[in-house]
């Protein structure tokens, strides 16, 4: 643009599409940064097992990043999600500590083959976590029945997508 002429404009475009962070990447980064820090994502590493030769150099801990990301997500479909990851499946698993996205297909055979035992390995390390952590303090959040009883209420359905507007 010349400096002479304060009317003319200069416009510079390029042909290839460059991806946008997903909305939804903040989220996996938070709850990803959490995880790590109060060791979740190590314990479940050590103590969840499932070992089968067709998936690879994958541990469970890889599959259940990706599902925690498309639970936050808010994507709705399986393939959408791993749609809009893709450009940023680096960064993402990196958030986790892990290298490698696994693909949709070795996630959908982990998925087919995964054994009671180590969803219930799963489910005690996650459920000794929430014992071992203190609720919210007296007052703060929760819901008052009709007999003055307070209820804290936590819950996370992957299987609704949320409203864009995220209300």
């Amino acid at each position: 643009m010349s400096t002479d002429d304060p009317s003319s404009v200069s416009i510079q475009t390029e042909a290839s599409p460059i991806p946008s962070v997903p909305a939804w990447f903040g989220e996996v980064a938070l709850v990803a940064h959490i995880l790590t820090r109060q060791g979740l994502l190590s314990e479940i590493s050590e103590r969840v097992r499932f070992s089968r030769k067709r998936f690879g150099t994958y541990e469970v801990i890889d599959f259940l990043v990706v599902l925690i990301g498309y639970a936050l997500s808010g994507e709705p479909t399986l393939a959408a999600y791993y749609e809009r990851l893709q450009p940023f499946a680096t960064p993402f698993m990196a958030l986790f500590g892990r290298t490698q996205l696994p693909h949709r297909s070795t996630l959908s055979r982990f998925l087919a083959a995964l054994d009671q035992a180590s969803v219930e390995a799963l489910r005690s390390v996650f459920l000794q976590d929430a014992l071992a952590r203190p609720g919210p303090a007296e007052g703060v959040g929760g819901l008052w029945d009709r007999q003055g009883q307070r209820w804290v209420v936590f819950d996370l359905d992957g299987t609704t997508a949320c409203p864009a507007s995220g209300s």
